[in-house]
């Protein structure tokens, strides 16, 4: 059923049955339903041989996109190339607009969840090393937020021991001269870094960026589990330097390799008489969840060790594990397939899989599924790892479960919480005053959904505060879309069953179950008032958690609730206090800081707010302004020479102001 007008459905197959061969397979076939299709916008739906739908996509041109995917390979994604492998039958959908394509494109992933729309779920508690090639002097970092911004950008893992993660990126920046600091610590010159040969130089361009990429992909190889290949080249370059004579560069060569060797020593375990690189994967899961284990065999050793989460309701375990092997291997660099994948179970399209992965390698990749000797105890080692990763994680659910379930019971909810918000004020005596807005689903920080807030109540000034005032600002800030929507006759029950929907276009899908507020009787009496002005006050759940007794009030109610310190539920509630208090702290500290740095250029005559924001961007900090020159600071957009002048004379009221200036 298409809910939007002006959309025109064709069915491509025309009553016919899907043919078995895929289009790639059949050329006479495939030029035909490629001449048959519009070139109009709308969405175009491809099939397999059993009929499942692989992928949706959108287009304001159906003819041209979908004839893309049977060009050339080389102009797709590894993941696309799979997926086109498989195609047996296209059908497109037409709409009046681009506009209308998108919403269609939204509903039809939605509600038919295609193979290869959905991917795997990235696991949010294992971290990943990235890599920006797409800037001119890459950074690397470590992350748990997967984010393309780059095509080019690379992200590596996802790595489960986190410590030893840290550990390996601290040594190989001790190993090569990398980068140590996201921003220059100077305007005009190297820090210390540079001098002892840690940093080659990036903030003042002392290595060009072709050299410092090359140092990169060295770095690289260690994160791809190639530590061996890496060693070999550097013994050659080194062998090169000797020959030459040119003994420092190979000395440093020598502590490089010896570097490497330290990062490789430690290894967990080790197969003898085994030279074959290969990766292991197996599962453990249960009727929602299943847990996957990549372990990584290079040379015999164990290198490394990623885990995935994947959905595991009516997948069976090598369906599982066939998703895992096509989204790691389609975003990783072709050199980092192995030759030989050994499987804990069969994958449905085995022989499809290989053949992707010679073609992606280069070279042949054979897929196993060992049922004895020595490979097969290396399955049930990994097996075994997953079990472990499984049951930690299911003890993290059902505590959290445990303690929303307790919450309800203490609230006397009808239901359990699923998104609770907890508010705290900030200040030094009025000064600064800020509030925070942190967010809870499922008993854990969802911190997209934070927010802050700057007090704007003329009553609350440097010296005088008032936390009731401040905190009833920020209820009536937070909830006053809601209470419009109220008073023109809406329906919130049904806005908050429809609050979930990631298609709901009011923006009025952020309605909490529970509202927690950091302090007594008082702070929750002002928010009560506030939110009796808002006639909001029987639709919200509100409590609050005093911090000397880690007592919980209900409004109205003269004693705190029957509780204990460290029953379930007041533990969620004060692991949410802490993280707001955290938070508005944080905020606080930003707030103050920033006025402590403008108050003091705002007494320079004749350096107004916004001469004080641009001076500030482009020399980042009161230090670096008082060490520039007066023809540094001319250089700032809009400053001039004159009132450049006038800064360097405040900062320097004993000398003379032309002796500044550099000949």
């Amino acid at each position: 059923m298409l809910p939007q007008a002006g959309i025109t459905a064709v069915d491509l197959t025309l009553g016919t049955p899907l043919q078995g061969e895929p289009l790639l397979k059949q050329p006479e076939r495939l030029e035909q339903r490629l001449k048959e299709i519009p070139a109009e916008p709308g969405c175009y739906l491809m099939r397999d041989t059993d009929d499942r739908l692989l992928y949706v996509g959108k287009s304001k041109s159906l003819r041209s996109r979908v004839r893309s995917y049977f060009r050339s390979n080389q102009d797709l994604s590894p993941r696309i190339r799979l997926m086109v492998r498989q195609v047996c039958e296209i059908e497109f959908i037409v709409t009046d607009n681009e506009a209308e394509a998108l919403v269609l494109e939204s509903n039809l992933i939605k509600n038919q969840q295609p193979h290869f729309n959905i991917l795997l779920k990235d696991d949010k508690k294992y971290p990943y090393l990235c890599i920006t090639w797409s800037e001119s002097y890459p950074r690397i970092f470590i992350t748990r937020r997967r984010r393309m911004r780059s095509q080019l950008d690379r992200f590596y893992g996802p790595y489960v021991d986190v410590g030893l993660l840290r550990k390996t990126l601290f040594l190989v920046k001790r190993v090569f001269p990398l980068r140590q600091r996201p921003r220059p610590l100077h305007q005009d010159r190297t820090c210390l870094n540079f001098s002892i040969g840690r940093c080659p130089g990036v903030c003042q361009q002392k290595i060009s960026s072709k050299d410092y990429h090359h140092i990169l992909r060295k770095v690289a190889m260690v994160f791809q589990g190639r530590s061996d290949e890496l060693n070999e080249l550097l013994n050659q370059q080194m062998y090169r330097y000797s020959e030459r004579m040119d003994f420092e560069s190979a000395a440093k060569v020598r502590d490089q390799i010896k570097g490497i060797d330290q990062l490789t020593e430690d290894q967990k375990m080790s197969i003898p008489d085994s030279t074959v690189n290969r990766d292991v994967l197996a599962l453990a899961s249960d009727e929602n969840v299943a847990s996957v284990q990549l372990f990584q065999m290079r040379a015999g050793k164990l290198v490394g060790r990623l885990g995935f989460t994947a959905d595991a309701a009516r997948q069976e375990n090598g369906e599982v594990l066939q998703r895992v092997i096509e989204e790691h291997y389609s975003q990783i660099d072709s050199v980092e397939v192995p030759p030989e994948l050994l499987v804990q179970h069969q994958l449905p399209q085995q022989q499809l899989l290989g053949e992707w992965l010679s073609e992606q390698r280069g070279r042949r990749v054979q897929i196993k599924c060992p049922k004895r000797q020595q490979k097969a105890e290396l399955i049930e080692l990994v097996e075994r790892n997953a079990e472990f990763e499984l049951s930690r994680a299911k003890r993290g659910q059902e505590l959290q479960a445990l303690a929303t379930e307790d919450l309800a019971q203490l609230l006397e909810l009808t239901k359990q919480p699923r998104r609770i918000e907890g508010y705290d004020i900030s200040h030094i005596q009025g000064s600064d005053a800020v509030a925070s807005q942190v967010v809870f689903i499922d008993g854990l920080p969802a911190k997209q959904h934070y927010r802050k807030y700057k007090i704007k109540s003329s009553s609350i000034v440097s010296g005088h505060s008032d936390d009731f005032m401040a905190m009833a600002e920020i209820m009536r800030r937070r909830f006053r879309r809601w209470a419009m929507v109220k008073a023109e006759g809406a329906d919130l029950e049904e806005l908050r069953r429809s609050s979930g929907s990631t298609l709901h276009t009011n923006g009025l899908n952020d309605w909490p179950d529970v509202v927690m507020i950091d302090g007594g009787k008082g702070q929750l009496s002002a928010v009560m008032e506030a939110l009796r002005e808002l006639d909001l006050h029987e639709d919200l759940v509100v409590c609050s958690l005093a911090k000397q007794r880690e007592e919980v009030f209900l409004p109205g109610a003269q004693k705190p609730l029957d509780s204990e310190p460290d029953q379930l539920g007041v533990a969620l509630l004060r692991r949410l206090r802490d993280e707001a208090h955290r938070f508005a702290v944080n905020f606080h500290r930003q707030q103050r800081g920033e006025r402590m740095k403008r108050s003091r250029l705002s007494d320079i005559p004749g350096l107004g707010p916004k001469r004080v924001k641009d001076l500030l961007a482009h020399f980042r900090s009161i230090d670096a302004i008082q060490l520039a020159s007066i023809d540094q600071l001319s250089q700032v957009p809009g400053l001039g020479t004159a009132l450049a002048e006038q800064v360097w004379t405040y900062f320097h009221p004993s000398e003379d102001a032309e002796q500044a200036s550099p000949s």
